[in-house]
This record gives structure tokens, sequence and C-alpha cells, in this order.
């Protein structure tokens, strides 16, 4: 039986926790670059809103899986805290529910910054928290998985992230959350590739499921290596606008490693270095932003 400090971080998931702060940063630095200057508590509120609706996510998603009997003790993945018993099913879905009411608070104050367009972004995004495993037709359940994350975790975020910040919206900075949620679709790629037969016997109709594994290992390649590519393409001029191509290697690496490996959890550690390759994007491309001020 874990301890319960480390049976409640089972179901944060703290590893994948950097899909949010990405985005953040991006959306940040091109502020910084466009107006010269940040609001930090505003930049504070949105990353803490923004971190609060995923670990909300995350343990809704531990509970109703198990509910739902997609996890089990021998699911290939990491354990999870519900179907290992460290916590019950009511108690994460209270915290998931204490999780989404704080980033609703946050939400409050980024509304009274930001206004009505804030207002609808966050109703959307604590919506979609709720609706990814929750609801009738869970977006989880569905090929729908990845496009969530691209648009939730990419655009959404740096978009939302300027806009508190400019109170404008600018083509680049929509192109910006593209190109930092393609390699955040692909963390959740490789969990869905992981788990195609558990999945599918559970009735999870997944993108990896439409597609075949062959067809998500094209996808994955796809997703990482377009990334580094649109990043530098997107860049202001500068002497390191180049910097995100210095992550091509690590795609090739990476897309090479899912070929070799057998699905199952030999997969686990992919999944985490997959978001960090997103973090060192993400970083790269703040560097090359804040470089061309």
């Amino acid at each position: 039986m874990r301890g319960k400090l480390s049976a409640w971080l089972a179901a944060i998931r703290p590893r994948t926790l950097t899909i949010t702060v990405a985005p953040v940063a991006v959306g940040a630095a091109i502020a910084l670059h466009d107006r010269g200057t940040l609001a930090d508590g505003t930049l504070a509120a949105t990353l803490a809103g923004g971190l609060l609706i995923q670990i909300g996510t995350n343990l809704h998603n531990d509970a109703a899986d198990f509910e739902r009997g997609v996890d089990t003790p021998d699911r290939p993945g990491p354990k999870r805290a519900v179907a290992e018993g460290w916590l019950t099913s009511s108690q994460v879905r209270g915290a998931a529910l204490l999780s989404l009411l704080l980033a609703f608070a946050c939400g409050v104050y980024l509304a009274w910054v930001g206004g009505w367009p804030i207002v609808l972004l966050g109703l959307a995004s604590l919506a979609a928290a709720w609706g990814y495993t929750g609801g009738p037709r869970p977006i989880a359940y569905t090929p729908l998985g990845e496009l969530f994350v691209l648009l939730f975790f990419g655009v959404a975020a740096v978009a939302g992230t300027y806009y508190l910040q400019t109170g404008t919206l600018t083509p680049p900075v929509t192109l910006a959350g593209l190109v930092i949620g393609l390699p955040a679709a692909g963390v959740l790629l490789i969990n869905n590739y992981r788990d195609l037969e558990s999945d599918c016997r559970a009735g999870r109709r997944t993108l990896v499921a439409a597609i075949g594994r062959t067809g998500a290992r094209r996808l994955y390649g796809t997703l990482l290596f377009s990334a580094p590519l649109a990043a530098w393409w997107l860049a202001p001029p500068s002497a390191l606008s180049w910097l995100p191509l210095l992550t091509l290697p690590i795609a090739l690496a990476l897309t090479r490693r899912l070929g070799r490996l057998q699905p199952g959890p030999d997969l686990n550690p992919l999944l985490g270095e997959t978001a960090r390759f997103e973090m060192v994007l993400a970083l790269l491309m703040v560097v090359g932003w804040l470089a061309a001020g």
C-alpha cells in the first residue's frame, strides 16, 4: 500500500504537467517580444489556472476510467491510484472538483483582466476538462482526444496567455499555439498507442484504434518533426531563430524508438520523453522570440 502523498502524486501525474507550462511560456514570450513588458500577477494566475485544470482532468480521468472498467491493476501504463486501491473513487472525484473550483477562482480574476473572451475560454476549458472522460460520450473515448489536446493545450493556452497580456491576438500567436500543441498531442498518442488493446476491450475507440499502430507511428513522427520546423519558420528574424531546429535529432531518436519498442510497459519512458521534448522545444522558442526583441 502506497503512502498517501505518493498515491496522490500518482493520481495528479506531475510528469505530464509540462504540457501546461510549455504553452504558457511561449505565449508569455511572444507577448514580451511584442509589448516589452509582462503583468506578473496575471501570468501567475494564468499558469496556476492552467495547471489546476490539467490536474483536475487527470484526477477525474483516474476515477472515471476505473469506473468504466478501462483502468485495471494489470494495465500496461503507470499505476493508477483508484485502480490500485490506493485511493477511493469518491476521494479522487472530490479532489478533481476542488481543483476545478480553484481553477474557476483563478478564472474569475483572469476574466476581470481579460473580459468576455477569457470568460468564454475559461468556461470552454472547464467544460472540456469534465467532458474529456465524463458524460455519455467522453472525448477520450473517441478519435478526437489528440485534437482536444492540440486545441486546448496548444492554441487556446498560447493565445489565452498572449491575450491576457496584450488584449489582442495575432496570426503568429495562433500558429505558435498549433506548433506547441503538436508534441502535446504526441504525448496522448503514445499513451493511446500503448493502451490500444485494453482500450479496445473497454470499448474505447481512440485515434490509434481508428488508424492502427502503423498509422500512429507515422503520425507521431509527423507531429514531432513538423513542430520544430514550423517553430523555426514562424520565429522572428534573429541570430537565434534557428534554435528550435536543435530538437530535430531528438524527434528522430524518439520516432525510431517508437518503431523498435514493443507495445506495453516499455513505452512508458517514451511518454515522459515526449513531454520533455515539448518543453525543450518551448524553451528554445522562448529564447528565439526574446532574442528578436
